[in-house]
């Protein structure tokens, strides 16, 4: 079993869509997996098709109770996010326990998963510190834009202090670039130079732009399901061969 997260704490960055496709394609490979959603804008949840849960990860946080996991399909389940994680952060600081408090809970069902895939919150918080305490490895989507790496060391800092403080077994995984467009100039400069900031840990496999990828989850569909011949699709099922092949 492992844990995965993917971190990246500038928005936009195709974190949660990453987080989405990367768990639907480990599941159509019949790995069990399940997806945690730990971002108060609830986008992972709503792309599955849920909306206004009545219970979500919040209560289960707040009061540790069981996790509501709601069942997506035969190899792939779903914790989902409500709004009310907006105030687990203040919520949190109080906690003796506050940085294994996800742990914690994610112990007492870990057993049942091949993978569980966190979706973190775009911030260095209490939230992302919950899940970089459990998590195994960390997988970072970075845009193939200008400032796509800014405040990147600032994100390495944080997890060097994790490491140091809370979960010595923390790794990067992996690196990979989202929005790839090869016509562009700007985008193959950035890719060299994220190459060199990241060596080894750059995967590959690069998400192209793709329009498809935005229309899925306003479906409540996962790319594979969406669009299974799209640019999108190919992309992520290769996204996902490397992930077994390199973590």
């Amino acid at each position: 079993m492992k844990i995965i997260s993917i971190l990246n704490h500038k928005g936009g960055t195709g974190k949660t869509t990453s987080a989405l496709n990367i768990g639907a394609g480990l599941a159509r490979l019949q790995k069990k997996t399940l997806l945690v959603d730990l971002d108060p804008q609830t986008n992972l949840t709503e792309g599955l098709g849920i909306h206004k849960t009545k219970v979500s990860i919040y209560n289960s946080i707040m009061n540790g109770s069981d996790l509501p996991i709601q069942h997506i399909s035969e190899y792939l389940d779903l914790v989902p996010s409500s709004i009310d994680l907006l105030g687990a952060e203040l919520e949190l600081v109080s906690r003796s326990n506050r940085e294994t408090v996800l742990k914690d809970i994610l112990d007492k069902v870990k057993d049942q998963y091949e993978y569980i895939i966190i979706d973190c919150p775009p911030a260095l918080g209490m939230l992302t510190m919950n899940a970089l305490v459990c998590t195994d490895t960390l997988l970072i989507p970075l845009e193939a834009e200008f400032y796509s790496y800014r405040g990147i060391d600032r994100m390495v800092f944080f997890i060097t202090e994790v490491r140091t403080h809370f979960n010595e077994h923390l790794t990067i995984g992996g690196v990979f670039i989202t929005r790839y467009n090869s016509r562009r100039l700007l985008t193959d400069q950035i890719t060299g130079n994220v190459k060199k900031h990241f060596n080894a840990k750059l995967f590959d496999t690069k998400i192209r732009v793709n329009v498809s990828l935005a229309e899925a989850p306003a479906k409540g569909k996962d790319i594979f399901e969406y669009a299974p011949t799209s640019n999108g699709a190919i992309d992520y099922g290769n996204l996902v061969d490397e992930i077994l092949i390199k973590i």
